[in-house]
């Protein structure tokens, strides 16, 4: 049996534009329905989310139908939280709060097998379809995309070293720390913040790194894929359920 490719890195290292939807329900039922609304990839986060292993199990599951490519948030760039998610499934991983290269080269580490990391060995897991896939523990490394944060203006301006570091495959912005990091907290279209967001984008691309982002507003989103973003999220599962729940009960409420 083969090791499960990873499309969502080959389509990153193409350069060819990804939108996504960022995912923080934590439920299966949830993820089955997003998988076929025709995204290329979705978050499931477990940094700012009640999700643990077997929930993220659960969706990995859900979503293997559909079109959407799986990305997996852990709660912390720490070498035992990744090998969880390594190893039920995840191929893809956003890395939080990488503020220097060390940071970067931690977490690409937690993300490779000896000698080129230190990622724990199982060859029953799901990763390796169960020990059907004989050729995993050789070819994984080359499948797992490793994707790191930058929350704050010291780590924009460290975007060439962390960008150079052998294993980063993309840099994500995020707004919502950045605009705090820079004194702007819950305000990230502060004309400074913008700027910093598009040099962002700039420095991610001279040094040769895919860059991502997201805004649940059309109009920001747009302006971010213009700026050079390469996989953007354009909204949330939390956001849309709360819109749309807000807007028809207020439909009925006016009656």
């Amino acid at each position: 049996m083969q090791t499960p490719q990873n499309t969502f890195k080959r389509r990153l290292l193409a350069g060819e534009l990804q939108i996504g939807l960022w995912c923080s329900l934590g439920s299966n039922i949830a993820a089955e329905i997003i998988g076929d609304a025709g995204f290329d990839w979705v978050l499931l986060d477990t940094e700012h989310a009640p999700n643990e292993p077997p929930d993220v199990l659960a969706q990995l599951q859900a979503f293997a139908v559909g079109t959407a490519q799986v990305v997996v948030r852990p709660a912390w760039n720490d070498a035992v939280l990744i090998k969880r998610l390594l190893d039920i499934g995840a191929q893809t991983l956003l890395i939080p709060f990488v503020q220097n290269a060390e940071e970067a080269r931690r977490a690409v580490a937690a993300c490779r097998y000896p000698p080129a990391g230190i990622r724990g060995i199982t060859t029953g897991g799901r990763a390796a379809r169960f020990g059907r896939a004989t050729s995993y523990l050789k070819e994984a490394d080359q499948q797992v995309c490793v994707l790191v944060q930058a929350e704050t203006l010291g780590a924009i301006d460290r975007i060439p070293e962390i960008a150079a570091v052998d294993g980063v495959d993309g840099i994500f912005v995020g707004p919502s720390d950045l605009s705090a990091s820079m004194g702007h907290i819950g305000n990230p279209l502060h004309p400074d913040v913008q700027r910093a967001i598009e040099v962002a984008a700039r420095r991610i691309h001279d040094a040769g790194k895919v860059s991502g982002i997201l805004t649940p507003v059309e109009a920001d989103a747009r302006r971010y894929i213009e700026w050079g973003y390469r996989f953007a999220a354009v909204g949330t599962d939390i956001g849309l359920l709360a819109k749309s729940t807000d807007a028809l009960a207020a439909a009925f409420r006016k009656k």
